[in-house]
């Protein structure tokens, strides 16, 4: 089978350096099996993701020497591909109004995981028709789509073996907010699935919401892609990276260094070199191995103290 690796970044910001990781690992893996990489913007809030975060992160791919394959599609114009899939859930009774706040899951005595993560009680799940219209009088509702007792497992690339309840260790999740914005969850499936997309490398924060998507594509008639999950890249103090270090965004970084002395770092992080010299993308494909990856958190090279 032809492999079809893609990177779907979210503009909220100025890319980091663990999505930079993301990205080569992503392009690394499809050019060293002579695939396609895919890129596709995740701008499904659009008042938070403006068009000039996305214009950046394509000029930062392009200055890395991470080329793609075809047209870059933008989520935020993909509403109604959305709602075609939506109305097949719906269909098949799955979908139900959930007028729960934020804050209200957080203070319920749902349970939590140990990731933080609240397993939804099902409030809202045995609704009338006539109870959900007065609710609406004062409040417009999510969309939440009913799992089953049924559990999922695959076998990541980079962790091994995984496994979840949808019931018990996820309940039933929002695949459309209150403000009409379709949730990840749903058009990630949707987008990886009409894209023939075959590998998804993405970082390990999101191995739990695997079984959820596998359970979509599933239910969509659709074959899940091969997931490989990275470990997360963070500070030399242990804190994982965000967009909110505006030190470690490649804004800031592109002034200080060459494209070959960021990516040279971030594969000798990965473990794929011996040393963090200087490379070129293209000259990292033939070194390039999932079993060379770690299971563990990264931590950036001296280089970027």
């Amino acid at each position: 089978m032809h492999t079809i690796g893609r990177f779907a970044p979210s503009p909220s910001g100025r890319m980091h350096l663990g999505n930079v990781l993301c990205a080569l690992l992503a392009w690394l893996s499809a050019r060293r099996q002579n695939g396609r990489y895919l890129l596709r913007i995740e701008d499904l809030d659009a008042m938070r993701c403006p068009r000039r975060y996305a214009d950046l992160i394509l000029d930062d791919l392009r200055w890395l020497g991470l080329d793609w394959d075809g047209e870059v599609p933008y989520q935020s114009e993909r509403a109604a591909v959305y709602e075609t899939y939506e109305a097949v859930l719906r269909g098949k009774g799955l979908l139900y109004p959930c007028f729960c706040s934020r804050a209200a899951l957080h203070a319920a005595s749902a349970p939590h995981l140990s990731d933080g993560r609240v397993v939804y009680a099902g409030t809202c799940r045995g609704l009338t028709a006539e109870q959900a219209a007065e609710k609406r009088k004062t409040r417009a509702p999510a969309t939440r789509v009913r799992v089953p007792d049924e559990t999922v497992s695959f076998t990541d690339g980079v962790f091994g073996a995984y496994s979840e309840n949808l019931a018990r260790e996820c309940g039933d999740f929002i695949i459309r907010r209150s403000d009409g914005v379709f949730a990840y969850q749903l058009a990630v499936v949707v987008d990886d699935a009409l894209s023939g997309v075959t590998e998804v490398v993405r970082g390990a924060d999101l191995l739990s919401s695997t079984p959820r998507q596998i359970w979509l594509h599933r239910l969509f008639g659709f074959s899940p892609p091969a997931f490989f999950h990275i470990p997360l890249l963070c500070d030399h103090d242990g804190r994982r990276l965000s967009k909110r270090d505006e030190d470690l965004d490649l804004g800031r970084l592109r002034q200080r260094f060459s494209p070959e002395q960021v990516v040279g770092a971030l594969a000798y992080a990965a473990g794929l070199t011996e040393r963090p010299e200087p490379a070129a993308a293209h000259e990292l494909i033939p070194l390039f191995s999932w079993a060379r990856i770690p299971r563990h958190d990264l931590f950036l090279p001296d280089l970027f103290r």
